[in-house]
């Protein structure tokens, strides 16, 4: 684990810090990103082979490159995100920045950067964040479009989901700090970011009732479908927008108390 992390990453979250590596030279048998996104053959032949993991056949491979970034998402945003926001550190997350250790079946499990970056003290989550999403996520995403035809609305979807999941755990730990709130406002609630283009992570989202052990609460959807459900085997998930059960009786998210 990177020093850095570790007061951060206790007990049942430290693995997810070792998912995040610095030395000052990439492992043998990694995959430097840039060559990743900058090859339709790696690219593709990585996205057919944890496809047929998943025991996808055809050639929609749309819920396939869905699922596959989801576990590139879980792999990247805990360290980076808890650097940025609860340490206001930015480590170094352009492609050019970033290698990748994949599983025997293409899944990413491991990124590898040569150095720690640098602390960002009082300075804006648009700073903080621009290497993770505009100059990595960004090219990933359009390289996944490109290649699967998923959109990239799903994609910064799943985005959204891991990384609040993120900032409300960091919240919690923190006794809801403020810096993180405003992080978690800035970067998932408005639809345009501080320059005045719209905001990808944005997304309305709805809710819905859970009935559990005779009660009723309120359940916040998802903001969009990661289409897992159209994989074989699989369901839609408990919050999942598109799920029959959540089309009827739906209201804005705003009318939960407390929200």
């Amino acid at each position: 684990m990177i020093p850095l992390l570790s007061p951060l990453f206790q007990g049942d979250w430290a693995a997810h810090a070792e998912t995040l590596h610095c030395a000052a030279e990439w492992p043998p048998g990694t995959v430097p990103v840039t060559r990743l996104l900058g090859s339709d053959a790696l690219l593709g032949a990585t996205i057919r082979r944890y496809a047929a993991h998943l025991n996808v056949s055809g050639h929609d491979l749309r819920a396939a490159a869905s699922a596959w970034s989801l576990d590139y998402l879980w792999a990247l945003l805990p360290a980076t995100a808890a650097a940025a926001s609860v340490l206001q550190h930015v480590f170094p997350m352009r492609t050019e920045d970033v290698a990748l250790s994949l599983n025997d079946f293409g899944a990413p499990i491991r990124f590898h950067i040569r150095h720690e970056g640098c602390p960002a003290p009082a300075t804006s989550p648009a700073v903080r964040y621009a290497s993770l999403l505009d100059a990595h996520l960004d090219p990933l995403f359009k390289a996944l479009s490109r290649q699967t035809r998923i959109t990239q609305k799903i994609l910064w979807g799943n985005t959204a989901r891991y990384l609040e999941a993120i900032l409300d755990e960091a919240l919690a730990l923190t006794g809801n700090a403020e810096q993180i709130a405003l992080d978690k406002q800035i970067l998932l609630q408005r639809p345009l970011r501080p320059d005045g283009t719209p905001n990808p992570l944005f997304g309305r989202q709805r809710t819905s009732a859970r009935t559990g052990n005779g009660a009723t609460a309120p359940l916040l959807l998802h903001r969009r479908c990661c289409l897992l459900y159209r994989l074989p085997g699989q369901r839609y998930c408990d919050a999942c927008p598109l799920a029959p059960e959540h089309q009827i009786g739906t209201k804005p998210a705003g009318k939960i108390a407390g929200r």
